[in-house]
């Protein structure tokens, strides 16, 4: 059975589809600046893609950073200054609009722990 849509209801969806389609925009707006921050400054050493392995080796790769730690744990680091206990890394400090955009990258690109089961998402 089809439902119709009231005409009083249809000048509030017109202005709630744009709105969603907005908020994924910038999602993708802000992961692709976040992205283009970790390329910059952490790909010669560094994995940060979805693929690929890190050229140097003791540095871990950006995907699998979320089955270490959860991710939003980094926002500190970021902004006060990322060191790392091994001497070939310099010490990064990143704005806070930069550290935004790093999190929602390092969260779109993080891939499940090997056996575990899938996350089911609620909606």
């Amino acid at each position: 059975m089809r439902r119709k849509i009231s005409r009083s209801l249809f000048p509030v969806l017109l202005v709630l589809i744009p709105a969603g389609t907005a908020s994924a925009q910038d999602q993708r707006t802000l992961e692709g600046r976040g992205e283009r921050l970790l390329t910059t400054n952490c790909s010669r050493c560094h994995a940060v893609g979805r693929a690929g392995t890190s050229t140097h080796p003791e540095a871990p790769l950006f995907r699998t950073l979320g089955q270490r730690y959860p991710i939003e744990v980094l926002a500190e680091a970021l902004a006060e200054g990322l060191s790392s206990g091994h001497p070939d890394m310099p010490e990064f400090r990143f704005e806070i609009q930069d550290v935004d955009a790093i999190l929602a990258y390092l969260e779109s690109i993080q891939e499940p722990e090997r056996g575990a089961a899938p996350q089911q998402t609620t909606k």
